[in-house]
């Protein structure tokens, strides 16, 4: 092989080894633009979550801490007691529920005429405490916004009426129906002289709602720890299933009350 032949294949493999080196360069450079472009949209996309965590926690940290407006007329500690009745009864039920619980619905719709008897003769009294157990468990905004409307109701005078209205008209536990404040405007409407543009208002600001989540976070420092919760001067009456209660076992409660 002549020396020329010899220097010209040396001179293949450099060129040839050379440009090798340069795609390899080339490749570590792209390899690394991709790595470097990989982690900064990490860290943007983790400094949008972040950004956004922070900014609903703020939001709801100042949604929970807003002005806390009791609802007319409402008295107990901290005013989270909407009160029907006669005051003076020696009788008091004390009922914590929640507009969305299917077992406060059912306590309603069976003991309502009793209970409302009892109150029409003076004999009993009956004192709210309106939680938001299903919003928690299950999501949705349908136990707070009717406990809201609800206490606009007790603004306006037609607390009782709104009550049973709503509990006449309980979605499934699962459908978040009240959480539409246009359905809570619309039953509204079948209770005489409620529909007005203050109650709208009430409503729709959600003007209650700091004194709901102020009730359900006395409700939930409690030892209760179920909805709905019922007593009878300071005595539990509902949790019982060997021994239930009914309308005529409630009378008779009552009626022992009177006389002692």
């Amino acid at each position: 092989m002549s020396q020329k032949n010899s220097d010209g294949k040396r001179s293949a493999r450099e060129r040839l080894q050379e440009q090798r080196r340069q795609e390899e360069a080339r490749g570590k450079v792209k390899r690394q633009l991709l790595v470097g472009g990989a982690v900064l949209g990490v860290l943007v996309i983790g400094g949008g979550i972040a950004l956004w965590a922070t900014t609903a926690a703020k939001h709801g940290k100042q949604q929970a801490s807003g002005p806390l407006m009791a609802p007319q007329g409402a008295m107990g500690k901290d005013n989270l007691v909407i009160p029907v009745g006669t005051t003076p009864a020696k009788a008091t039920l004390t009922v914590y529920e929640d507009f969305r619980c299917p077992g406060c619905g059912q306590f309603e719709n069976g003991f309502r005429d009793t209970i409302h008897s009892l109150e029409g003769k003076g004999e009993l009294k009956a004192e709210y405490h309106l939680v938001t157990l299903i919003d928690k468990n299950l999501g949705g905004t349908g136990s707070l916004n009717a406990a809201n409307a609800a206490a606009c109701a007790q603004d306006a005078g037609k607390f009782a009426e709104y009550h049973d209205l709503l509990y006449k008209n309980q979605p499934m536990e699962t459908d978040d129906a009240f959480g539409k404040k246009s359905r809570l405007l619309d039953l509204s409407g079948q209770v005489a002289g409620l529909k007005t543009p203050a109650f709208e208002k009430c409503v729709n600001d959600g003007t209650h709602d700091s004194w709901v989540k102020k009730s359900q976070e006395a409700f939930g420092s409690s030892s209760y720890r179920a909805t709905p919760t019922i007593l009878l001067n300071g005595k539990s009456l509902y949790g019982d299933q060997n021994n239930p209660l009914t309308p005529d076992k409630l009378r008779k409660l009552v009626a022992e009350a009177q006389k002692g």
